[in-house]
Order: C-alpha cells, then structure tokens, then sequence
C-alpha cells in the first residue's frame, strides 16, 4: 500500500507510520500500515535465510530527556546498519512513538532500498509477560528510511511507575530484526502479469480494498450491482450504487489501479475517516446492510439475502419435561473462535456445543419451574456464499485491553458441513441441500490490534491459480502461499552462530486468515456467472469510457512534458489587478498571470508572434525583461533581453540566458509603451544609464496601496526630477508635495526606506526593477491614522493575522474574529480579547493554541505569558493555524497556575448520590489537603467520618491515596477520582479479616463465549474467617439496598486473572482470597453478575477515553 506522509492522531488509533519532522498536507491524522506497499514485494519465499538479531536497548534516567527524539546506538543486521528512534514524549501524540531507522540513510547511494520484518518491544521489567511488542514489515527507502509505530503505548501508562514500565526511571526496549532480500517490483504490471488491476489506498483503506476486491469477483454479487437502478444524473460522490458501479467497471475494463474516492465519498465520509483503520468484517456489514436497502423496489431486491443470508436455531430442551424453546434468527456471516481452536471444523463443533443449565443455573420452562436443561445452537440452512469472520482478537482481562490471537489456524479447501451425519444441522434442515464449500477468498490481516494491513487471496473462477490482492498490486500465488503460510502460529528461524548454545529465535506471523468467504460447491455456476457490456447500463459505460479518454489525454499530456515548458508573462494590468488587494509586496503573482504552453525547441521569434496574437501588440514593438530572485528574496524584473538572445530557441534562452534547467518555466515581463488613444508605440531606447522603476501609491487616509505605473529614467536624475510626472499618474495637482520611499524586502521582516528626493538614483543605489511607493505628506491633523506612512503600512499587512476565537467549551464553533498583528505580545493579545469580552482584568483569561492535526485544542493551554507573540500562541511545528481558544477563569492565571485543579467524585454513605467537585489547591499539597477541603463541601454521615481517596477505572478500584502523596503528580483526564467515607467494619477489622475488592459484572453473549463486562460502582467488603457466602450476600444485599426480588436473581464468583468461578451459598468464601492485603483490581475479586438496570453516571463520559476503535458509519 502507498504510504502517506505521517499525520497526526488524536484518537487511540495505533498505526504504523514512516517517521518525519517534515508534515504536509491535510492532516486529520497520523496513519499507515504496518506493510508498506513495498512490503508487497515479498512475493516469493528468499533463497537464503535471513539474518536476524535481538537488539537490547537500556535508558536511563528516562523522565529526565528533553530532547524531542532520541537515537539508540547502531547495530548491525545483515550487514546494515540499524538503530531505534523514540519520541520519550510522542511524536505530536500522547503516546509513546517508536521506530526502526536506517542509521546511515543519508550517506547510502542512490536508489538503495532494503526490507525488514522486524518487531519493536518495551519490556515490563516487573513481570515480562506484561511487555508490549509490536511487529511490521516495512521496505525501508531514501523517502522513508524509518517505519514503525506513531501510537506504540499511551504515555501515562508508560509513566506510571507502579505499571513496570520505567522502574529506577529506566526503560528498556527491544529490537527484533530480520532482514530479507526483495525483488524490485516498480515497474510491475499487475494487468499484464495476472488479467486483474488493484485498488489505491488512500491512506488507510486496505481494509476496504480487500474487502471490494473480494465482494468483486463473486460475479453474481457484481450483476446485482450494475442492475441496481442509477441515471446520468447521478452523481458518483452522492450515489453509492452509482460509485460501486463505476468502481466494479473500472476493475472490470481498466489497465490501471483504480481509485475508491467517489466511493468513500459516497458514504459520506470525509479525508478523516480514510485515513481510520477499521474493521473488514464491520465494514462488510455495514456495507451491505446499505446495498440490501438500496436494492428495495428494484429489480435485484433481495440479492443480499440470496448470496448471503443464512439461519440458525437457538434452543433451550428441558431434559426431565417435555418442555423445548426455539427461536430462529438469520445470518450474513458467522464468527468462530480461533483461541483453543485447531481448525474450522473444531470452530464449528464448538459453535454447536451443548451448554447444560443446572443446579443454580438451572432454567425456568413456562409451567414447569426451574428444570436442568440443554442449550444449543444448531442450522437450519447454510447461504450460497458463506463468510466466517475468525475472532483474532479478543480481550485480555489481565491486561485490561484488547489483543491479537496469532495462534495456528488451519481451514480446508474444502469444507463439508454435512459431516458427521450433518451434526451441525437442525433435524428440520433441507436434507435436499448438500452443504459441501470450496474456498473463494482468504482475507489476511498483518499486524497489531489497534493497527494492520489487509489484502485478500482470492481465486476468481474457483480454479487452481490464486492470486493475491495487496492494494494496488496483484500477484499469481499457489494454493500453499494462499492456505497454509495463513494459518497464522510461529515462524522458526535458523541462528546466525549454530556453534553458540542460543535458543532459537522465534518470529510470530503476525500475518494470518481473518475472514474466509466458501462457496456452496452445487451453485458455483450459478454465482460465478459470466459479467460483461450488457450487464452495465449504458449512461454508465458512456460516462466511463468518455472519463476513461479524458484520462487517457492527460497520459499524453504527462507523456510529453519534457517536450514542452511554460512561458509566463506579466504585464503592467496584471500588477494593476493585483497589487493592493491579495498582494502588496514585489509586483505580481506569477500564478495569475498568462501561461503559455510552448514546445522547448521553438524559436523565441515564433513565441512572440503567439504574443502578438493574444495581446494586440505587434511583434517589433514588444520589448521582454527576465525576472530575477535577488539576495533579499525579492522577486524582479533584471534586464530586458539582447537581441541576440531572441533569435534563440526557448530551450537555448532558458539554459543561457536565464541560467535555468530545461523543465524550468521561464517568466517575462512584457513592456509595453501606449501612445495616444493606448496603442501600442515603440518602447523607449534602454542604454546602461536607464533603468526602469515601478511606483506604488499609498493613501494614509485610506490606508489603500495600489500600482500606478513605470518610469524609464537616467541614474544620474534625482527623484525630484520625476516629481511632476509621478503626481500626473497620481492624479495630484502638478506641484503636490510628495514623500518618496524605497520598497527593499519583506522576508523575515519589512524594510522600507525613505528616499531623498535630491540624491541622484545611481548614488541612492537604485537600479533597474526597484520600486518606489509615494504619499501625500500626512498634516497634523491627519496624523490620527493608524498607519501614517508607507513603512507601516507595509509591516501592518506583513505581520496582520485574522484569528478566530472559539470558546474552549464549544471548540468546534467560531465565536469571532479579531485583527491582531503577529507581532502582538501575550499582554497585547489579552487585552484586546479583553476589551472585546468586556473583562476588566485580562489575566483572567486563559488562552489553547490549535492543534493543526487533530484539529482540536491543545492538550495544555498557554501558560501566563508563556509565549512571546501572537506568532507563537499560532505556531504548530512547522504549520501555523489561525484559530485560538480562550476561557474566562473565576481568578487571574498567574494565581491558578500556582494551583492543581482535581476533578472529585464524592460518594455519600447513605444516600445513593454522587456529587463531583473540583478541588483546587497549591500544587505541592497532599491528598490529605485534598480530603480536609472536601470535609468542607460535603454533607457526611457524621461529624467524626474519616475520607479516604480512590482511583477508579472502568469500574474498577486500582488504587488507595496516601493521605501524604502530593496531588501534583496526580491524573484525573484519564482515571476517575472518588471520594468517599471509610466503613466502620474496615476501621475495625480483625487480624485474620480479609479486605477484598467487590465488583458488578455481566456477562455479554458472543457467539457461544460470553464476555465478561463490570460496570457500576466497585467497593471494598470485609470478609471474615469462616464466613460463608450466604452470610456475606445478606451484608451485601443490606449495603447495597437490593430488593429480595431483584436480590434473588444474583449470582456470585470469585474472580482471578479475570476468570469466574462461581460459588455456592454454604461455601466459605474466606478460603477463596488468601492473601490479607488488598488485591490489585487486575487479580482476584468478588464478582456480583446482574443485569445493569442503573443510570449512567454524568462524570462517565472519561472512562471512554480508550475506546478500542471508532465505528465504521456510511452517512448516505
């Protein structure tokens, strides 16, 4: 796939991304994927094994590291040079960035190129099976001679120091490197070499390319989408059958790769969403849930529930009782464990395993009471086309976060669900059906969890040639490459020094099957059916063929290129039109005037006559100047040309007379002197002693700049001499009064000079394409204007910024706009605000700068007068915005900025309220401060209540405050604070008490796995020797005020590595927690399961902060 230059990210998206300080386009956020599209070009297994090596990398005193990035030492791997970069603070995210960089990129030759797999480590030094490692695959190049991962963990994991990560402010990482050799594949023809083009990736959408290759090649599906009704008038941007149709065309008729914005536009998302990673199989869904409703009152109604629409029976069968429960629900895919699963049919054997219902689990059967029974799921048909989603990724409950199921996972070409006398099926199944499948597609994710790169192995006509769909490459492949190097597992690979007794170094596959698509084996006839013209509307193929010409032009204009250049030619109306109102300073925008597309080895003479055609200007009376970019970065007419010089060729002018290269445009200035009635006359004779001079006139009054000719003079005149001539083209009465100045530069700032009118030209250093700008010489009374002369004029409009003002409450919503100067300090910007606001004391506002990327606020707002300018407030690396947010603060920064603010949630003790309050306090204060400043706010159970401090996330307790901590290294943006009062049983507990964490849960169906989700309030429960759980449930009942009916229904597990284990009333739970002190939440718990019936709480809303991805919307 093609990479993007790397953009910024906002949200917990892992991707890869080549590193780089330099960003450039629109920038919603930073991916890539782990396989770059030069990773593709590992199509055959290397001859020779690859040289690998683990790399070790300690850091310490890691919290004390101020430069941005930082390098490791270099290590060498199959004789290359490598080392790892960080970004210690996040490669403009809150995340650790890591990646593997070429070390000696800037000295290699030209062209060189190298591919590695390699993975990228930081080690829990507490317990090492916490480390988290993430593997790619990348071919690094001169444009992108570092890959890895922008997002690699979030920073305030990573600096917690109670996670493992940085003990003794030390981290270490790793480094994994193996490095293969590749076959250059640039100038690869994937038409030519397979019949079939690929998909452009537009930053991250491999997922849905694989996905659109795959749902292309089932020919009946293809059919249904080019019979689905669309006009000519349709847009492709605005009609998602029309862009499917024409996606399919263009994959059906093109030479090329072809492009999937009209569709992604289609669904209405914008450049941020192409740039999310998603999920194939909730894209698969979403997408032909749209199409299924698109088909509605067509011709091709139902299609989507033909191909793909299955159904299952769900049933409950009392085993004492003639008593049995079914309910019937259909399909379009189906998801099958890949954990603790050999294959598919092992997956399926447990998709239809039977659960008994007994003892305390027994089932309520309608006129019967509590029965044991079996529950189970059995099918009652299978679709034509079968997709099964392999569950790669579950949760992992120790880690508390999600993760990627390599394991080895092996799937038949030939699937037979009628096996063992069709054990999978409901005896009401169609016997008449034999569900016998072949395999169409395998889709393959490589890469992380948050992160990856998809492709497809698909064979289009079911035969014995497979072919791989990367992106915008298509390859032949064996049956082997599709099958069995997809199974997923580990990779052994051979050790460099065979004499050393070193363990073998094991490389995961990170690369393996994620979705697989069978077709039943009696209508693959009918479903790979023959597509062609006819089947395509026809406004549809004109559209496409008369874009596919237009296209095709634009090769040929591309084709010749070399042989042509542009000319550029600006006149005295094109600097007439612009200056004054987009552009003040030098003459003309050189994009904005006329271009002409002349062939290089075309004589000058010919060109003018062009000249003379488009502008009425004879060819004797045109007279052509070369721009030159002098020292001070000015841009100006330098000389006219020689007469010899335009009996040249353009390509000969350009190389001689202006010193360019043959692509290089070539810019005149075009002279033109009018006589009466403004035609064109002969230009004045131009000896060394002339010089041509441009003029600017500034009204102060007005504060309007604007051009108003040229003079040819004598550098030994003065200006004086011209004073009558410049009021003429004024419009000023012949003896006006003038002041000359001198326009020199305006990069890095504005110089502007005044002129004395007595000097002579060639003594003032004046020369040919200077400009000189003139004012009326301002009175006393005048003097009010706000830029009097010329000079100021010109660093007003330099350094003017128009900012928009959002209110950081409302960061999507201009509120106005203010005219600063760049040059404003932090007390002219809030004073201004100030003023505007109608604030009497500017210290209380409180200014965030924009962050370009993400197009959010900045995490941490300007500090008092922390910055220098308004330049600076706007300043985002190398990008500048022209958005600032403020807040109006209830005491003056300086003052706040010496205190931490908390955000507190205080639980009551009897009544069942949560009420939050921000605690601000001196930044060195404990969270004994904290406790006795809440003592005053809240209303306790009694006056001697001791308070206790708690960290609570996502519903779990991971933390008691020392009453001595200091609340400045305390993080509330991600954990919620509680507050609440300490239980008289805990006050008292016994020597051989246990003191344990309580937890809701319940349990969400999957597909025959239920996963555990806790939610509501945890808390802490003091259990006793002894103590059986029906003594404990009614103290839990009566804390918690459950009604005996709802009570009843509760169930009851002691948890450990995040495992139930449910328990009996008579057992005694003490002998379950065997250790005295408090349980880490991640450990051993009591688990309350229940329905969740309560309110959301309001202060929820941060617990999502670190949602796993954002869902797939199409919006039309």
């Amino acid at each position: 796939m093609v990479t993007p230059t790397p953009l910024d990210q906002q949200d917990d998206e892992e991707m890869l991304v080549p590193h780089s300080d330099v960003v450039e386009g629109p920038q919603p956020m930073e991916v890539a994927q782990p396989e770059a599209a030069a990773a593709t070009a590992v199509e055959n297994p290397p001859v020779e094994e690859p040289p690998t090596m683990k790399y070790t990398w300690t850091i310490p005193g890691f919290t004390r590291l101020n430069n941005r990035k930082h390098y490791s030492d270099v290590f060498v791997v199959g004789g290359y040079k490598w080392r790892v970069l960080i970004f210690p603070k996040g490669n403009n995210v809150d995340n650790l960035s890591m990646y593997l960089d070429v070390a000696d990129a800037a000295n290699l030759p030209y062209g060189w190129s190298r591919f590695s797999q390699f993975g990228l480590a930081i080690v829990n030094q507490i317990n090492s099976s916490y480390s988290i490692r993430k593997e790619s695959q990348h071919q690094f190049n001169s444009r992108e001679s570092d890959w890895g991962f922008t997002s690699f963990m979030p920073l305030s994991e990573l600096y917690d120091p109670t996670r493992g990560y940085l003990v003794n402010d030390t981290v270490v990482i790793e480094a994994e490197v193996a490095v293969r050799k590749v076959l250059d594949y640039w100038s690869y023809d994937s038409k030519k070499e397979t019949g079939f083009v690929g998909l452009k990736n537009q930053g991250a959408t491999c997922y849905m390319n694989s996905l659109l290759q795959t749902l292309y090649h089932i020919p009946y599906f293809r059919k249904a989408v080019y019979h689905m009704p669309t006009t000519e008038n349709d847009a492709p941007t605005a009609s998602i059958p029309l862009a499917l149709q024409s996606l399919f065309y263009k994959l059906q008729y093109n030479d090329t790769s072809v492009a999937t914005k009209e569709l992604t536009k289609s669904f209405g998302w914008d450049t941020y969403d192409s740039f999310m990673q998603h999920d194939v199989q909730e894209l698969n869904r979403v997408l032909c849930e749209k199409l299924e409703d698109k088909m509605k009152g067509t011709v091709v109604e139902g299609t989507i529930q033909k191909l793909f629409e299955g159904h299952h029976m769900n049933y409950i069968e009392c085993i004492n009782v003639d008593y049995k429960s079914t309910r019937k629900e259909s399909f379009y895919d189906l998801q099958l464990d890949v954990k603790g699963c050999k294959d598919v049919y092992e997956s399926f054997d447990k998709y239809v395993e039977v659960e008994r219902l007994e003892g305390d689990n027994k089932y309520h059967a309608e006129g019967h009471d509590l029965q044991d029974a079996k529950k189970g799921v059995l099918f009652i048909e299978f679709p034509p086309v079968l997709q099964l989603q392999l569950k790669r990724f579950e949760y992992d409950f120790m880690r508390d976060t999600m993760v990627k199921i390599n394991d080895r996972y092996e799937f038949p070409l030939e699937l037979d669900l009628d096996r063992d006398n069709r054990k999978y099926l409901s005896p009401d199944a169609d016997k008449s059906v034999r569900n016998l499948y072949t395999l169409h597609s395998v889709l393959v994710h490589s890469g992380g969890v948050h992160g990856g790169h998809y492709y497809a192995f698909i064979r289009p006509t079911l035969s014995d040639q497979w072919y791989k769909f990367d992106d915008e490459r298509v390859t032949k492949e064996d049956v082997k490459r599709a099958l069995e190097e997809q199974y997923g597992g580990e990779e052994e690979l051979p050790q460099n020094n065979p004499g050393f007794n070193n363990p073998p170094f094991k490389f995961t596959k990170y690369s393996n099957a994620y979705m697989l698509v069978y077709i039943r084996e009696s209508e693959k006839d009918k479903i790979i059916c023959n597509v062609d013209e006819k089947d395509i509307a026809e406004h549809l193929r004109v559209r496409l063929k008369k874009e596919k010409e237009e296209k095709e032009e634009k090769r040929k204009y591309k084709a010749q290129a070399h042989l042509f250049t542009t000319i550029k030619v600006a006149r005295d109306e094109d600097i007439t039109e612009q200056i004054g109102k987009n552009k003040y300073f030098d003459l003309v925008d050189h994009e904005k005037v006329k271009s002409f597309r002349i062939q290089k080895q075309t004589p000058f003479q010919l060109f003018k006559e062009e000249v003379a055609k488009e502008f009425g200007v004879p060819v004797e009376l045109q007279r052509f100047w070369i721009w030159a970019k002098r020292q001070n970065y000015t841009y100006r007419p330098n000389r006219p040309l020689l007469p010899h010089e335009e009996l040249q060729t353009v390509v000969e002018l350009l190389r001689e007379a202006c010193n360019k290269t043959n692509n290089a445009e070539l810019k005149l200035f075009l002279e033109i002197e009018r006589g009466p009635e403004e035609r064109p006359i002969p230009p004045p004779d131009k000896s060394s002693a002339d010089i041509l001079l441009f003029f600017k006139l500034y009204d102060p009054e007005n504060a309007i700049l604007r051009y108003v000719g040229r003079l040819m003079v004598k550098n030994s005149s003065k200006p004086m001499d011209i004073v009558g001539q410049l009021n003429q083209m004024a419009g000023f009465a012949p003896d006006e009064e003038i002041e000359l100045f001198e326009e020199i530069k305006f990069e890095p700032c504005v110089m502007c000079e005044h002129l004395d009118k007595k000097t002579s030209f060639r003594l003032s250093q004046i020369e040919d394409g200077d400009i000189i700008c003139f004012q009326k010489p301002l009175s006393i009374q005048e003097n009010e204007c706000p830029y009097p002369d010329v000079p100021s004029f010109l660093a007003y409009v330099q350094n003017r910024e128009v900012v928009r003002f959002r209110s950081l409450e409302k960061p999507k919503e201009d509120e106005f706009t203010m005219e600063l100067s760049k040059l404003h300090t932090y007390d002219d910007v809030v004073q201004r605000l100030a003023e505007k606001l109608g604030l009497d004391d500017p210290s209380k506002i409180r200014l965030t700068s924009h962050n370009c990327y993400s197009q959010q606020p900045k995490p941490q707002p300007i500090k008092y007068r922390g910055v220098d300018h308004l330049s600076d407030m706007l300043a985002h690396y190398n990008q500048t915005s022209d958005i600032l947010y403020y807040e109006v603060l209830d005491i003056p920064l300086p003052e706040l900025q010496g205190l931490k603010t908390l955000k507190v949630a205080f639980h009551h003790a009897t009544k069942d309220e949560v009420v939050i309050h921000n605690i601000r306090l001196p930044k060195q204060s404990t969270v004994g401060d904290v406790i006795n400043e809440l003592k005053t706010k809240v209303e306790l159970s009694h006056p001697d209540a001791e308070l206790r401090l708690l960290e609570v996330f996502f519903h779990k307790i991971y933390k008691i405050f020392s009453s001595t901590e200091r609340i400045e290294n305390i993080n509330d943006q991600y954990w919620t604070l509680r507050a609440e009062e300490i239980p008289e049983e805990e006050k008292n507990i016994g020597p051989s008490d246990r003191l344990v964490h309580v937890y809701h849960f319940t349990k969400e169906a999957g597909q025959n796995q239920a996963q555990v989700q806790n939610f509501g309030e945890p808390f802490f429960l003091v259990i006793h020797e002894g103590e059986t759980l029906e003594e404990i449930k009614s103290r839990i009942q009566k804390k918690l005020h459950v009604p005996d009916e709802d009570f009843a229904k509760w169930k009851f597990a002691s948890f450990s590595m995040g495992r139930p284990d449910y328990l009996q009333d008579t057992e005694v739970v003490y002998d379950r927690f065997q250790r005295k002190d408090v349980y880490g939440a991640w450990e051993q718990y009591l688990g309350l399961e229940h329905v969740d019936n309560a309110p959301k709480r309001a202060y929820a809303a941060n617990q999502n902060r670190h949602a796993y991805e954002k869902p797939v919307r199409i919006y039309n």
